[in-house]
């Protein structure tokens, strides 16, 4: 068997320590930049000195501890309580709030912490051959995720072209007798506004349906903001119906991936979340959560950052992020042929071109190639492309780069003009059925769009194919190209 990196994890022989860190950091180099204020997705960054190395510290400490077996390792236990009343308290509950009786999980991420919402409600609704869940169009795919894994059918409510927000009466007109949940995003993830969490919450009580607050991306953040002096409306468990919210702590509390905290406001609404079995001759297995074996590094990391942070430094870093926000919203002000989706109420900027001259997507490769990493959303219903900016505190010192840098890539992508494709190309993403893409032909595809060795620098062609291809065409194309990217390395 090889030793050659990345052919093969196990070699004839083993490799020194050295040599295998250094192959590591050799596959490390075609990544993203994870720090330094030029990635808008997938990553958050606070810019603190010393936090990496506390956070990496305390996740070896605890990386072997099992969180199948809270007697087994109370240390696990005790940070996990500290985590979900950090959260519980940050969010309207504990003592001497709305929601006193306030109880959680942590979980390894947002989608583990939506998943087990879902499951709660189904399960308390044993008596349901059909249940159903309501969401926003603008909620989270997670939540289509669950509806697939937990066999729970999904009601997608329309959100306002405008105001990108669902309307209370239709949300209110989708419950029907056998809605288990309703959920509403306190912010959605693609623009970035917050859902009429009251509106919502009081609807789904009246119909006696469970309500759940997806804050798993602002949960973190807005609480800060609100302290700061934004308007940030109600969202959390001070708000009556609001029977459960979700927080990340790997976004905005800045901890390592991955930790999220899925909150009830009693026990008896947490109840179903829980899977016991003991028909079996082993161990009697309880899991409050998705996973049985939890390694602890992530929780104790977490535990460190909050610790380490405190109150103090989340105001600081929600102040930094606040001031980032309005730097780059006035950015895409000054940029002519953009303009916002909406004004940024929490940490994300999102715009879109209103000039047909200045294609999105050409312009989301111009900005890679200045070292700016963004994310293009396709169109939706009506929706138009859109380009996403998760803004982190870190992005703050960048934000006199940005400006000049997005003038220039509009001027480039102007220059460049809009991708056209092949009318025989088009005509085959807007005319085949998703049962018609076979992995050969994705593969001549990909081929034929410069894809058969990964993912190029620019991506504009194929994201307007993506974008010229029905939902459900681009969920099989995208699933048959990860599947040709995850291969073994022989």
């Amino acid at each position: 068997m090889s030793d050659t990196a990345g052919t093969g994890a196990l070699p004839t022989r083993g490799v020194p320590a050295a040599r295998v860190l250094d192959e590591i950091r050799a596959l490390r180099s075609a990544d993203r930049p994870t720090h330094g204020g030029r990635l808008f997705a997938y990553v958050y960054d606070p810019g603190v000195a010393g936090l990496d190395e506390l956070a990496q510290a305390a996740y070896a400490a605890s990386a072997h501890v099992n969180g199948l077996d809270p007697t087994a390792f109370p240390s696990l236990l005790a940070m996990e309580n500290a985590l979900v009343a950090a959260a519980a308290r940050l969010l309207g509950g504990g003592p001497g709030t709305a929601a006193p009786d306030v109880v959680g999980s942590v979980t390894g991420g947002g989608t583990e912490s939506l998943l087990l919402a879902v499951k709660a409600a189904r399960d308390a609704r044993p008596e349901l051959t059909a249940p159903r869940l309501v969401v926003p169009a603008s909620a989270h795919a997670a939540f289509a995720k669950a509806a697939h894994y937990l066999r729970v059918e999904l009601d997608t409510v329309p959100v306002d072209p405008v105001t990108l927000r669902p309307a209370v009466a239709d949300v209110a007109a989708a419950i029907r007798p056998e809605t288990v949940l309703v959920v509403a995003s306190a912010p959605s993830y693609a623009h970035g506004v917050v859902d009429p969490v009251a509106g919502i919450a009081e609807v789904a009580a009246g119909a006696g349906v469970r309500c759940h607050v997806d804050a798993c991306f602002g949960g973190w953040a807005l609480p800060w903001l609100r302290r700061l002096g934004a308007p940030v409306p109600a969202f959390d468990f001070a708000v009556p119906g609001v029977t459960s919210i979700s927080v990340d702590l790997h976004k905005y509390a800045y901890a390592p991936k991955g930790v999220s905290v899925l909150l009830h406001r009693d026990r008896a609404l947490r109840a179903p979340q829980f899977f016991a079995y003991a028909d079996w001759p082993g161990y009697t297995m309880v899991n409050p959560v998705i996973a049985s074996t939890r390694s602890g590094g992530p929780i104790a990391a977490a535990y460190a950052t909050l610790r380490h942070l405190g109150e103090d430094g989340y105001l600081r870093l929600a102040a930094s992020t606040r001031d980032a926000v309005a730097g780059l919203a006035d950015a895409v002000r000054a940029s002519d042929g953009l303009r916002l989706m909406a004004e940024p109420e929490s940490t994300v900027v999102c715009f879109t071109a209103d000039d047909p001259k200045l294609d999105l997507f050409v312009l989301v490769d111009e900005l890679t190639a200045r070292g700016w990493h963004t994310q293009p959303q396709l169109r939706y219903a009506d929706l138009p492309a859109s380009v996403h900016l998760t803004v982190t505190a870190a992005v703050a010192s960048r934000v006199a780069e940005f400006a000049p840098a997005l003038a220039d890539a509009v001027a480039a992508a102007r220059a460049t003009g809009p991708v056209v494709l092949p009318p025989e190309l088009r005509a085959l993403a807007a005319g085949l059925a998703p049962e018609e893409l076979t992995p050969e032909l994705v593969a001549g595809l990909a081929e034929g769009l410069g894809l058969a060795g990964g993912v190029p620098d620019r991506m504009a062609v194929v994201n307007t194919l993506l974008d010229a291809a029905p939902a459900a065409v681009r969920e099989r194309l995208l699933a048959e190209f990860v599947g040709l990217l995850q291969r073994p390395a022989w």
